[in-house]
């Protein structure tokens, strides 16, 4: 299949894997292909039987692919939540940014490839009406299995060109934590606070395994100087910071 690319200046490689959405687009998810090589990533994500596949390939020299038209449901997320919503294939743009990941040699993401990434979100939310807010991580919307783009990941720098939500972290210091196996109201008023944010958090009064991974996914995110899956009081204020800035839904 051929067509017109959405974003410009974009190389077609057309995939086969997508199909009809089942609601309006508000949300641009950002992954790592976590792969050797970005014609390995492309050999994948444009194989029919993988059926995998996103809109936008990015290259670590910024060059641009787009495989599937915005217009259609690319199958980049899994399984996976957002603010309740769990067809996130549906209501989101996905880019793969090519970098090896944690697996194969997890590296920095060149200027270049930022560069084009900034430009394509800014793009794709200028023309669909995105806001900041929903411009996330695959590991924010998949805590229990995915970590990309991960801690290496720019995000400051995106936002400082209007790309994604983001506070100044709180600074990583000694201080009350709460921890896996901890239980209680602490607990669960932290639950309810990554729940408000968007997470998929139950409220369950325990600091269980679902627990860690979220406050893992957070801290991959939006506090990256530690990630360890503890909710130390940096990560917590840098929390509430988000909570407290972050326009209504």
């Amino acid at each position: 299949m051929t067509f017109v690319p959405d974003f410009k200046t974009a190389r077609v490689k057309s995939s086969p894997n997508h199909d009809e959405r089942k609601s309006a687009i508000d949300m641009i998810v950002l992954h790592y292909t976590g792969m050797a090589s970005g014609e390995e990533a492309l050999e994948r994500l444009t194989d029919a039987a993988a059926k995998v596949s996103s809109h936008y390939l990015v290259y670590e020299d910024g060059g641009i692919d787009q495989l599937v038209p915005e217009a259609q449901r690319a199958w980049h997320a899994g399984l996976s939540s957002w603010q309740g919503v769990t067809d996130i294939n549906s209501c989101s743009i996905g880019i793969e940014i090519v970098n090896p990941g944690h697996e194969f040699g997890y590296r920095d993401f060149p200027d270049a490839q930022i560069d084009a990434v900034i430009a394509l979100c800014r793009d794709i939310s200028a023309r669909r009406k995105i806001p900041s807010a929903r411009v996330l991580a695959h590991s924010d919307i998949a805590p229990a299995r995915k970590q990309d783009p991960g801690e290496k990941f720019p995000w400051a720098r995106l936002a400082a060109a209007g790309v994604g939500l983001w506070v100044e972290p709180a600074p990583v210091r000694e201080g009350t934590t709460l921890k896996p196996d901890d239980r209680g109201p602490q607990v669960a008023e932290l639950q309810r606070a990554f729940a408000r944010l968007g997470y998929a958090a139950d409220i369950t009064n325990r600091y269980d395994r679902a627990t860690a991974e979220v406050v893992a996914a957070f801290q991959r995110h939006f506090r990256p100087a530690r990630v360890d899956g503890i909710a130390d009081a940096s990560t917590v204020e840098t929390l509430g910071r988000l909570i407290n800035t972050r326009p209504p839904r």
